[in-house]
């Protein structure tokens, strides 16, 4: 049974928690997170994406970058903005987004329990991808965004959760996307030793977001048990930052696809090329279309809208080929357009459903050829996939609302 644990926070101050508390670093560009940066000066990101203290020219992976975050962390726990827990503590941790709540639990989770699957992956991970945060985790000596995981719902853990929303929060702050966060901390023994035992009968979590960040902070970890032969387990890099949430109060937008080029092709000779790998295509103009069934897909091009329907031949029962991010990877991106590899290929770009289908529009007008709407994949679909091993094409899902970084930051040592 995976080991989730209570941790002593670094935490910010409650009147300045709405201004730190920050999206993840890796949903914004380099542009967008120097005017975020600029625009709240004490935004965590400025920490989580240090190439912002730096000219625009400065390699953002240079060693100076990770050590301005490390001086800024440092800067602000020595300045009162942060604030050290003094008793090991969960966190209870409410999202609302458009009218819908879901609430998860801060807590620690073992390395061990990543490196014996006991916490399950649906995404392989990329390197280069990687060593960005464990340089920045090493270096900061910190973890500062937490991996966002899911457990199946459990009773008797959803009844302490109500209760302990029943009390004033530590924070509630509505952030400038409109989400609303509220915080509580749980620091009572009582309360704190049942949800730990509680934990322990699940059977495992599931990395929902944060495959990168999750993959770095365990190798940390193991890198600094090479480093220190006697260790006995309980250092706390042996455990990672973690927002644990049921798997019945989580929404997944879609994550759409954009595409450089037609492989050659005129759209007109594209349509006919989709329609004789299986699809049907019903032209729909200026008509905007947001799959509203599995195995449908909208697509942009040329200044109209098309939708899609893979037809039965295309479908599968298997986890993971019958996933439609899996039906137009392996029977229209890869046949029809030559995408082999959408994880290495830089004629395919991916849109966060957050983001919207005017977006899908505005890149086929500028720098893409032709845009794919998805229909989202469910928590129930990423769930099998993970119990049966598997794993899911890259950018199968996108969860809103973000977690946000800079409200809880564990520290390595």
């Amino acid at each position: 049974m995976p080991k989730i644990t209570p941790f002593q926070s670094i935490r910010p101050l409650p009147e300045l928690a709405g201004r730190i508390a920050a999206l993840p670093y890796d949903v914004y560009s380099r542009e967008e997170a120097l005017a975020e940066v600029k625009k709240e000066p004490l935004s965590f990101l400025k920490i989580d994406r240090a190439e912002t203290q730096f000219p625009a020219d400065m390699d953002m992976y240079a060693p100076e970058v990770y050590a301005k975050a490390r001086e800024l962390l440092d800067a602000m726990t020595a300045d009162g903005s942060f604030i050290m827990e003094k008793t090991p503590c969960y966190y209870i941790y409410e999202l609302t987004m458009n009218g819908r709540t879901q609430t998860g639990i801060a807590a620690c989770s073992a390395v061990d329990d990543y490196q014996n699957d006991l916490i399950k992956k649906h995404e392989n991970t990329r390197e280069d991808k990687e060593l960005d945060r464990i340089r920045h985790v090493d270096v900061t000596n910190a973890h500062t965004g937490p991996i966002f995981l899911v457990y199946r719902s459990r009773r008797e853990i959803n009844e302490i959760v109500n209760s302990q929303k029943e009390r004033a929060p530590l924070y509630d702050f509505v952030s400038a996307d409109g989400i609303a966060h509220k915080v509580w901390r749980v620091s009572d023994a009582e309360t704190v030793s049942r949800m730990e035992t509680l934990f322990a009968q699940i059977p495992c979590t599931y990395i929902a977001d944060g495959h990168h960040r999750c993959a770095s902070a365990v190798k940390v970890g193991l890198k600094r048990r090479q480093e220190s032969p006697d260790f006995t387990g309980a250092e706390e890099y042996n455990r990672f930052l973690s927002v644990l949430f049921p798997d019945d109060q989580l929404f997944i937008m879609p994550y759409n696809r954009v595409v450089k080029d037609l492989n050659g092709l005129s759209p007109d000779d594209f349509i006919e090329a989709v329609r004789k790998a299986g699809f049907s295509i019903e032209y729909k103009g200026k008509e905007q279309i947001a799959p509203c069934r599995k195995g449908t897909f909208g697509m942009y091009l040329s200044g109209s809208w098309y939708l899609l329907a893979a037809g039965k031949a295309l479908l599968s029962s298997d986890p993971v080929k019958g996933l439609d991010v899996s039906v137009l990877q392996d029977c229209l991106l890869s046949p029809v357009l030559g995408i082999k590899d959408p994880r290495t290929d830089k004629r395919i770009d991916f849109v966060g459903g957050i983001r919207g289908l005017d977006e899908l529009e505005r890149r086929v007008k500028t720098d893409m050829a032709a845009a794919f709407s998805m229909y989202a994949t469910s928590i129930e679909e990423l769930l099998s996939v993970a119990d049966a091993g598997l794993l899911m094409p890259p950018k199968s899902t996108w969860f809103e609302p973000k977690l946000r970084s800079g409200l809880f930051i564990h520290r390595l040592s």
